[in-house]
């Protein structure tokens, strides 16, 4: 097992890792729209959200030396279920390979933001 860790995304802001991979799978850790550099979360909606979400899956994956066409499997969580269609857009532009995924809404996340976002993904 071997953590995967980058600047590039924000770092855990709690007692967990950004990715393990494990055999030839990759487990990331729920990402939110946090800044790297900053630490803060980005404002302008749902659409602005989900593009440094996805940013932030593109550098974990980066750093383990994948890309979004090795995710397999997502699991996306939205604060109101009313965004599911502008998540969409953005999540669409990212995920060409249309990965398995499952998606709740209704949801109080972490930091007040909008969305979350986890993959599986597959070396």
């Amino acid at each position: 097992m071997e953590n995967i860790s980058t600047n590039k995304a924000p770092a855990a802001i709690g007692p967990y890792s950004q990715a393990k991979l494990v055999g030839n799978l990759l487990f990331a850790s729920g990402q939110i729209a946090l800044v790297p550099e900053t630490g803060e979360v980005v404002q302008g909606g749902i659409e602005a959200q989900t593009e440094q979400i996805c940013k932030n899956i593109g550098a974990i994956l980066e750093a383990a030396g994948l890309s979004f066409e090795n995710v397999v499997k997502t699991t996306c969580y939205l604060h109101d279920i009313n965004d599911f269609a502008a998540f969409n857009e953005v999540y669409g532009e990212y995920f060409i390979g249309k990965p398995a995924r499952s998606c709740v809404g209704g949801l109080d996340l972490p930091k007040g933001v909008l969305a979350e976002i986890e993959i599986i993904a597959e070396k």
